[in-house]
């Protein structure tokens, strides 16, 4: 199986020890979105096909894409930089540092291992549609050479989403909307055009109808990027998360409202309250990513796995 790390929460920027601890320790307790028993999944290296991992700050997680590496199991690293201001990522480190981490990871790994993400596009009164041609140009160019693919999406203004952006709105006094479709398509083909002028492909993810022609859509769980960087075939199905969603089969190990970034836009997050005591009471030698998960005989369905 390819296991994901994780688009519930930022794994390598907060909870890197813990992940390191589990993988020594060969398995992890998975709580379920969906209010079921939690699953025990083996993090065994003949059980893990891949890892994708998923973060704004991977440079507290060279430590464990080391360890990752002395496994043998490939990986890949969807890093999303946006470069927004605090109103609307109050606590994302700075796009500088984040450029700079990206490129280390480049140098280490090779560029094949980095796909960017510039996501989600918000459009407000801080970043109008001018502002993310610009912005993304400037990112583009400290990216030259560190991977060859970025992968956008506009917000999707979920109920919670808009109620937590219309909270921060009124804080940060600013405005925000959601552009009709040809405003949208014509933003992506302007950022496609200037992701080519710098060697990179643009992709979409899960939003077919803003893809103009010759952008392609998204693999986020992209089999055959990680099938190129292990050098070797990747064991797969194709079952994405959502309508539209071309990626391959995953299991997530992550955990929702446990990330502390503050990201107004986040689906992933409730409210930041929880988010921050999920993050304080976290345990990095627990057997879960958030506290009070208890395994049951249940749970031993995933730990054994192993790959084909």
């Amino acid at each position: 199986m390819i296991l994901s790390a994780s688009y519930r929460t930022d794994i390598p920027a907060f909870y890197g020890a813990w992940f390191q601890n589990r993988l020594d320790a060969g398995s992890c307790l998975v709580e379920s979105p969906h209010g079921g028993k939690p699953a025990k999944l083996s993090l065994r290296p003949d059980a893990v096909e891949a890892f994708v991992f998923w973060t704004r700050n991977i440079a507290p997680f060279a430590p464990a894409l080391e360890k990752v590496r002395a496994t043998g199991t490939p990986f890949m690293v969807t890093h999303t930089l946006t470069g927004y201001p605090k109103e609307l990522e109050p606590r994302v480190i700075d796009a500088g540092r984040a450029l700079a981490a990206m490129r280390d990871l480049a140098d280490r790994f090779g560029p094949r291992v980095l796909v960017w993400r510039y996501d989600p596009i918000l459009v407000t009164s801080l970043t109008p549609l001018d502002w993310h041609r610009e912005n993304f140009r400037t990112l583009a160019q400290g990216l030259r050479g560190a991977t060859d693919e970025v992968t956008v999406s506009f917000a999707h203004i979920y109920r919670k989403t808009a109620r937590n952006l219309g909270a921060a709105a009124k804080l940060g006094g600013f405005d925000w909307t959601d552009p009709p479709v040809s405003a949208k398509r014509a933003l992506i083909a302007d950022l496609a055009d200037i992701a080519r002028s710098y060697q990179m492909r643009l992709t979409v993810c899960s939003q077919p109808e803003f893809q103009p022609e010759g952008v392609a859509a998204a693999r986020c769980i992209d089999p055959h990027r990680l099938a190129a960087i292990a050098g070797r075939p990747i064991p797969h199905r194709l079952k994405g998360n959502r309508p539209d969603c071309a990626c391959a089969e995953s299991r997530d190990i992550g955990a929702y409202d446990s990330c502390p970034q503050g990201c107004v836009y986040c689906y992933a997050v409730g409210t930041r309250a929880k988010a921050r005591a999920r993050a304080h009471s976290h345990d990095p030698w627990a057997e879960s990513l958030i506290p009070g998960l208890v395994s049951h005989a249940s749970a031993q369905s995933d730990l054994f796995a192993v790959k084909p």
